[in-house]
């Protein structure tokens, strides 16, 4: 908990949107890579040398899209329409976002390293037309894979697609969903995540409709190549997974404090999965939890002791008030760290033996000196700052900041607010 004073360098990129909160996206491989909204929110691309220091920039084209009367490459006030990035086995960068039950969107450069050759493609040419939640991720032998919803918020199927890189195509990585609500809800997960037991672990909860208080049903799977999937305990799961076929961590109802905003996986000393998750107690207030499996059954122990409820209720986009981190072993105990929207932020010590809690220990947890959250560019009095760490990376020494408007449920705010500027930050070793 004793954050050591780092050296921090600064590199200023460019005006940035900030009439409304979005993610942008921070790739770090032979360049820095860059991808945000400009002031007039349309999907800017920076690229840097890791050394350098001057920035170049483009703005890839897309098509237009009657429906949003508006092109692709253009964003309206949506906190769903968040960009990433990804670079395939060839150098060439990928990149997709600026969705929300959208047609998905995709771009490639035709050269690789260069920002300048983004061009607007198709990946397969189904189930494209009502896409949201990109996301590209990398297998264990370093394959392109990425990952979308299609449907809605409670009715909707996760798909999975994976990079050819001799055809130069995406192809299905199954020939059905992984995860599908049958037309009755929704799984929210995180992407697989691979495990020092060489298995790929996975959680989600299923929601029934747009309204976030619906979330239910934790839920978990692992698979030893993202093909084959089984319970904990090793039972196969018929792809693909629905509500009544998946293995449940927490049955927790609609109404009981599930979101899909802090559900994590991690690993303990012995490499058996580890999963940190927020919902109410038996009285009704926010609790965070921890569960591993144990034979046939899973272990859950609560973690905190709040006071107090976050009453989350309706559609669009909302701000977390409780942020729980993936659960980790530092080489004497389980370390979770967690951090309250009313400023309070700490970590739990916990027994690797039986997840007993040992000690709660307040301070902070922010990966950067507490002085660059505050915010500093005048924007608008009730601006916050926003920081992202690089992709990909489970210690980050790279990160964008930027300044803008509170999440706000997706609704344009009529507020006049001036560009931030969105600058990277790097940790100096």
């Amino acid at each position: 908990m004793n954050k050591k004073s780092e050296s921090i360098a600064i590199s200023a990129i460019g005006p940035c949107c900030s009439d409304f909160t979005v993610d942008y996206a921070l790739l770090v491989r032979d360049k820095i890579y860059v991808a945000y909204y400009d002031p007039e929110h349309c999907i800017t691309v920076a690229s840097r040398e890791l050394d350098g220091k001057e920035w170049v920039y483009s703005q890839p084209q897309g098509e237009w899209l009657p429906d949003r009367n508006r092109f692709m490459h253009q964003t309206e006030h949506d906190s769903h329409n968040y960009l990433t990035l990804a670079m395939d086995n060839e150098g060439h960068i990928h990149l997709s976002g600026n969705m929300h039950k959208d047609k998905l969107v995709w771009f490639r450069s035709q050269k690789n390293h260069d920002i300048h050759s983004l061009v607007q493609q198709t990946m397969t040419g189904e189930r494209e037309e009502s896409t949201t939640y990109p996301l590209f991720f990398y297998g264990h032998n370093g394959e392109l894979l990425f990952r979308y919803r299609d449907g809605e918020s409670g009715n909707g199927d996760d798909i999975y697609n994976r990079w050819n890189d001799v055809g130069h195509c995406w192809e299905r990585l199954l020939d059905k969903p992984l995860l599908s609500g049958m037309g009755k809800m929704n799984a929210y997960a995180r992407l697989p995540v691979f495990g020092p037991d060489n298995l790929w672990h996975m959680i989600w909860m299923w929601r029934d409709t747009p309204h976030c208080e619906t979330c239910h049903d934790l839920s978990y799977a692992r698979s030893p190549d993202l093909l084959r999937w089984f319970t904990h305990d090793g039972k196969p799961i018929s792809l693909p997974a629905t509500r009544d076929s998946g293995d449940i961590v927490d049955p927790a109802p609609v109404e009981h404090g599930l979101i899909n905003m802090s559900q994590n996986i991690g690993f303990d000393n012995a490499g058996n999965v580890l999963i940190t998750w927020h919902r109410y107690d038996e009285n009704g207030n926010s609790q965070a939890w921890i569960a591993r499996p144990e034979g046939e059954r899973w272990i859950i122990k609560k973690l905190s002791d709040w006071n107090f409820r976050w009453d989350f209720k309706g559609m669009g986009s909302i701000p977390p008030e409780v942020i729980i981190s993936s659960p980790y072993h530092n080489g004497s105990y389980i370390v979770v760290t967690f951090a309250l929207r009313n400023g309070i932020s700490g970590e739990w010590w916990i027994d690797d033996k039986d997840l007993t809690l040992i000690n709660t220990c307040y301070g902070e947890v922010k990966p950067l000196p507490e002085k660059y959250y505050i915010a500093e560019q005048c924007i608008d009095p009730s601006a916050e700052v926003q920081i992202l760490p690089e992709l990909y990376q489970t210690q980050p020494t790279h990160f964008l900041r930027w300044e803008a408007l509170p999440i706000q449920r997706d609704i344009a705010t009529e507020q006049h607010v001036v560009p931030s500027t969105l600058c990277l930050m790097s940790i100096l070793e």
